[in-house]
C-alpha cells in the first residue's frame, strides 16, 4: 500500500523551484556518501556519528531515522509533496523508485541525496482544510503523511472541493487543544533542561530570575552557607526591603518539614524566605511554610519553569546562558 511523504525544500523552501525543474526531492548529509552502501540502520548511525558527531543523541536519532526513510522506506508509487512558503503552494507528485547520490558537479544546489519524482501539479494551501494545514506544519525535513491528507491533496489536484471532516467549531477546538498541547510540552522540556543544571548552576540560575525581577543578588561562596544560598534585595546590601534569603535543594526527593523548619529559623523578622526544591515538598513542609512567623515562599520545579518563562525577556547574559530559550509566536485568535 502506497504511503505519503513531505520532503522540505530546504530552509524557507529555497529549493522548491529546483525540485520542480529537476523532477526530484533532495536532502543533505552529503558526507555520508551513497546511502545504499550501509545496508542497516546500525551501520548508518555509526557513519553518521563519525561524520557529524553525537553531541545531542536525540538529534542524532531523528536525523538517522529521516535518512533511513529517505533511502529505504519511501517506495515507488508513494505520494511526495514539498512546499513553498513564499508561494503558499504544495508540489504534489509520485515517487519513481529511484534513489541517487549525485556527484559534486550535479547536485541540487548543495544537496547530493535525491529521489526521482514525477510531479503532477500544485495545490494552494488556501484550499486545504484547517486540520490538514495543521498536520503539515511540522518543521522536520521529512515526515510521513496520513491517508486523509493524501486523499485531500489528490482531490485538490483534480479541482475538487475538500470534504470538511469537521465543523468549524470542531476545528477551532482542535486548534485550542493543539495550542495547549504545545504549551504543556514546552513546559515539560524547560523543566527537563532545568534539571540538567548542576547544584551550583541552580543557585546562579535562581539568582538570575531574581535579577530579572528587579533585585540585586549575592550568591553564597561554595562551602558552609548557614542555610542561605542566595540573598537578594533592591539595593543588593539588604538595607532596603524586601530582604530575601533563599535556600536551594536541587535533588531528587521532596523536602520535608524538618528541613524546612531549619530554614525558617534563619529568616528573621522583617525578612522574606524562599525555599527552592526541584524535588518538590511534602504536605507537612507546606504546612510549616504557611504557619511560619515570617513570609516563606516555596518554589518547586513547575514554579521555576513558570518564573523563567515569565521573566525571560529581562534575563541577563548569565541567565540566558544557563537556560537558553527561544520565543515562539502563536495566533491570538
Amino acid at each position: 500500500m502506497s504511503q505519503g511523504w513531505m520532503v522540505r525544500a530546504g530552509e524557507g523552501g529555497r529549493l522548491f523551484d529546483l525540485f520542480e525543474s529537476r523532477s526530484c526531492v533532495a536532502v543533505g548529509w552529503n558526507a555520508l556518501g551513497d546511502l545504499q552502501r550501509y545496508g542497516s540502520i546500525a551501520k548508518l548511525r555509526q557513519a553518521y556519528i563519525e561524520h557529524h558527531g553525537n553531541a545531542k543523541p536525540g538529534r542524532t536519532g531523528n536525523a538517522v531515522a529521516m535518512i533511513h526513510k529517505f533511502c529505504d522506506v519511501i517506495q515507488q508509487g508513494d505520494t511526495i509533496i514539498t512546499y513553498s512558503p513564499e508561494l503558499r503552494e504544495y508540489l504534489v507528485g509520485t515517487d519513481q523508485g529511484q534513489y541517487e547520490f549525485l556527484s559534486t558537479d550535479n547536485q541540487v544546489e548543495d544537496y547530493a541525496q535525491i529521489r526521482r519524482v514525477k510531479w503532477e501539479g500544485k495545490v494552494s494551501r488556501d484550499v486545504l482544510t484547517q486540520s490538514t494545514r495543521n498536520s503539515l506544519g511540522s518543521t522536520l525535513a521529512l515526515f510521513s503523511l496520513s491517508d486523509p491528507i493524501i486523499n485531500e491533496m489528490r482531490a485538490a489536484l483534480e479541482g475538487k472541493q475538500p470534504v470538511l471532516a469537521q465543523e468549524p467549531e470542531e476545528v477551532e477546538a482542535d486548534l485550542v487543544q493543539l495550542s495547549e498541547h504545545i504549551r504543556a510540552q514546552s513546559h515539560e522540556l524547560i523543566k527537563d533542561r532545568i534539571l540538567q543544571l548542576t547544584p551550583e548552576d541552580m543557585e546562579h540560575f535562581f539568582a538570575a530570575i531574581l535579577r530579572a525581577m528587579g533585585y540585586r543578588t549575592k550568591v553564597s561562596p561554595r562551602g558552609p552557607d548557614r542555610g542561605v544560598d542566595v540573598e537578594a534585595s533592591p539595593d543588593g546590601l539588604g538595607l532596603t526591603k524586601p530582604h530575601i534569603k533563599v535556600e536551594i535543594k536541587h535533588r531528587n526527593g521532596s523536602i520535608g518539614s524538618t528541613v524546612l523548619r531549619s530554614f525558617i529559623t534563619v529568616v528573621r523578622s522583617g525578612q522574606n524566605g524562599i525555599f527552592v526544591s526541584t524535588g518538590g515538598f511534602t504536605r507537612e513542609a507546606r504546612y510549616e511554610a504557611d504557619r511560619a512567623p515570617n513570609p516563606i515562599t516555596l518554589v518547586d520545579l513547575d514554579d521555576l519553569a513558570n518564573l523563567a518563562v515569565e521573566n525571560y525577556p529581562s534575563f541577563d547574559t548569565e541567565g540566558r546562558a544557563l537556560l537558553p530559550l527561544m520565543q515562539m509566536y502563536w495566533p491570538a485568535d
